[in-house]
């Protein structure tokens, strides 16, 4: 929490270049695109970084294949350009995957067909991926026994990227690249009201976590609050050319289903003929999406996208035992904000699949006021270099973009790294299957902050063990977490700084007696209240967690410090 309190103690009747209203992906990437260039910035929102839109991803870096039906051919240029850019600059943390798809005798294309939409895809991708391949229902079979051939007429393999934690923590990346270049963040902080006076803006904060208010002042503002752009824009009396619509998404995760390539995303259409996808997520497969019009940002899982995601799947692949309601470990819902001209115009009657994914950035020159429509992962540093270029127009002075304000750092630091991670058998200090070694996962979650983890587990080894069983999320990493990553609630690490909620079932949360052990580790003396709070209550914590673990010579890391 340390954190947290200096950065709300710089906000505090301060002066800034740009407040950003909203930390999802839109909001993050801003502050690190503009911090980066030397900008006085601060970044707030009313919830934790990427709790609403951003964390309801799935999780991949596209270019959009699926927008060649609606031709939009310039779309998918720049979403392929965007993809091929986080690729080369965050090669540890988004991997090249293949796009597996089995194609229905009925359905809306033939293989051929598909086959030379993936060859123009690869194409208008500039060949930043591997090439494309028609599959044959032979070689589906052979590839994929998982999948139920029963009326498959071929299919095609295209490539895009995916994540390999999760989205909130890429989001996450920004908001730390943001704070190393000097800005000031701080989640559960919300705007009370902003009001112009002279040349500033006079914003009234308030911390959700305490009820204390105060202010502070900025010469712009950013307004990235994502699916809350318009009302949070109605409040000041601004009109805008563009405004939101809401589509509603859903995912739902479960045990493993591919039988022999756990490194390929499935597609298939769905009796719609809409693409949705199973997708990897270490031991887990994540089904998904849905694309549903809904009028509220608010949403939720319920049992119709159920009732639908699990009949399409069930008949697609060749399960021993049907997917159904108990094998469902956690779900994910969100809306996409989509982006739509405000002249007027209806769009109840427009095939709501075919609205553009297209973001949009405007700019009240008179009020100084930047507001971000829409917006994608993949796009993410073109919204953060569009938005600097409209700051930059407003009058606030920035540096030359040397592009340094996102990426993975150096080829030479990262050889640094695994030379000590390997004359220090990091890797062996564990024995676990169907786990990655630690030293790939240290480097791709903290980078440069992993070498003082090294540090941490030559003075202590039990730095290197596991809290929670089935977390697979080991001692040095929860210190790390309370240092830098602003956890301000249990919630915030369970769901967004890792991915535990995601892939580990609430039974085995509950009956995990390591996780007091984490709320102390992030907490501290704090460490009750806030496990009453994850668990919506003091009397429903349940025994096993308020118990902890049975106290031994190896948890002891008092002495530790992580610099």
């Amino acid at each position: 929490m340390a954190l947290r309190e200096t950065h709300i103690e710089r906000m505090r009747d301060g002066s800034f270049d740009t407040l950003i209203i909203g930390g999802g992906i839109n909001g993050a990437v801003t502050a690190a695109s503009l911090a980066g260039r030397g900008a006085n910035v601060a970044l707030i929102d009313r919830g934790d970084f990427a709790n609403f839109t951003s964390q309801a991803s799935s999780n991949l870096v596209w270019g959009g294949f699926k927008y060649l039906e609606n031709y939009e051919l310039w779309l998918v240029f720049k979403l392929c350009q965007s993809r091929n850019r986080l690729m080369r600059a965050y090669r540890d943390n988004i991997k090249e995957i293949g796009f597996y798809a089995a194609l229905d005798k009925g359905g809306p294309y033939p293989p051929w067909f598909a086959a030379l939409g993936a060859l123009g895809y690869w194409i208008i991708g500039q060949f930043g991926t591997r090439w494309p391949r028609l599959l044959s229902r032979d070689t589906i079979e052979r590839e994929e026994p998982a999948i139920n051939t029963t009326g498959v007429a071929g299919g095609i393999e295209y490539r895009d990227g995916i994540l390999i934690d999760n989205d909130a923590r890429f989001v996450f990346s920004f908001v730390r690249s943001a704070i190393e270049a000097g800005a000031a963040a701080a989640n559960y902080v919300e705007l009370v009201s902003a009001r112009r006076d002279g040349d500033r803006w006079i914003a009234s904060l308030r911390d959700v976590d305490s009820g204390d208010e105060f202010q502070t002042t900025a010469r712009t503002i950013v307004n990235a609050a994502g699916p809350f752009v318009d009302e949070t824009n109605e409040s000041w009396g601004l009109t805008t050319e563009h405004r939101i619509v809401y589509s509603k998404g859903i995912h739902l995760v479960v045990p493993r289903l591919t039988t022999r390539h756990h490194d390929k995303v499935l597609a298939f259409y769905d009796d719609t003929e809409r693409l949705f996808y199973v997708i990897p997520m270490g031991r887990r497969s994540v089904i998904g999406t849905t694309d549903t019009r809904v009028d509220t940002p608010f949403t939720q899982v319920d049992d119709d996208d159920i009732d639908f995601l699990l009949a399409q799947i069930n008949a697609r692949l060749d399960l021993d035992e049907p997917l159904s309601r108990k094998h469902i470990i956690a779900e994910r819902s969100g809306v996409r904000p989509l982006v739509v001209k405000t002249d007027g115009a209806d769009h109840d009657d427009v095939d709501w699949t075919k609205l553009s994914r297209k973001h949009a950035v405007e700019t009240d020159h008179r009020q100084r006021v930047v507001t971000i429509f829409g917006g994608k992962l993949t796009d993410c540093l073109n919204v953060g270099e569009e938005v600097a270029d409209e700051i930059e127009q407003l009058g606030i002075p920035l540096e030359r973009d040397l592009h340094n304000w996102y990426g993975e750092p150096a080829k030479a630091t990262r050889k640094e790294f695994y030379r000590q991670a390997r004359l220090m058998k990091l890797d062996g200090l564990r024995d676990k299957p169907e786990v990655e070694p630690l030293s790939d996962r240290l480097w791709r979650r903290y980078g440069r902050r992993a070498f003082a983890m090294l540090d941490a587990i030559r003075q202590e080894p039990s730095m290197a063990e596991d809290i929670m069983g089935s977390a697979d999320y080991i001692r040095v990493e929860l210190h790390e977490a309370a240092r830098s990553e602003m956890v301000t609630r249990l919630e915030d690490f369970m769901r967004r700084r890792s991915k535990i909620d995601l892939v580990v079932s609430d039974d085995d949360i509950a009956r995990s007696s390591g996780l007091r052990e984490v709320a102390e580790i992030l907490f501290g003396d704090d460490a009750e209240r806030r496990l009453a709070e994850y668990f919506g209550g003091v009397d429903k914590v349940p025994e096993a967690v308020m118990a902890g673990p049975p106290p031994t010579p190896r948890t002891r890391s008092a002495g530790v410090v992580l610099h």
